[in-house]
């Protein structure tokens, strides 16, 4: 038997949209503003993780999906240690908040929400750094 916790791995996809970024506003604790995404399944790809929470939580099928960057400082989720697999992908199709997202939002990096959750506002300026470069 195991005595030793570990890590779990999660997806977030940074959704180019219209003219902005989709956010979720989170039904479920931490509740706040967050970047689409969740745990990958057992079996699963990190890429299909990502294509299949882009789905569930936003309704929208993603094109275009590039890895950005991984993310794994202990702290960076109150619920415990996650290494997150960060995507950018085209969003296509109609925004509607479903299954963990109460409301849905499309925001530029002037109008994000104050209440980001996670380590998502840092996630989105390192994405907003790389677009000058």
């Amino acid at each position: 038997m195991n005595n030793y916790k570990q890590s779990r791995i999660t997806v977030d996809i940074i959704i180019e949209y219209r003219d902005g970024i989709i956010l979720i506003d989170r039904k479920n604790p931490p509740y706040g503003w967050a970047i689409p995404g969740g745990f990958v399944e057992y079996g699963e790809s990190v890429e299909d993780a990502a294509i299949r929470e882009a789905k569930e939580e936003t309704s929208l099928d993603v094109e275009k999906l590039t890895q950005f960057h991984v993310y794994s400082a202990p702290d960076r989720d109150p619920r415990g240690h996650t290494i997150a697999v960060v995507f950018t992908a085209k969003g296509k199709g109609i925004q509607k908040a479903c299954s963990d997202a109460k409301g849905i939002g499309i925001f530029t990096k002037n109008t994000f929400p104050h209440n980001i959750v996670f380590d998502h506002r840092e996630i989105l300026d390192d994405y907003f750094k790389r677009l000058k470069t």
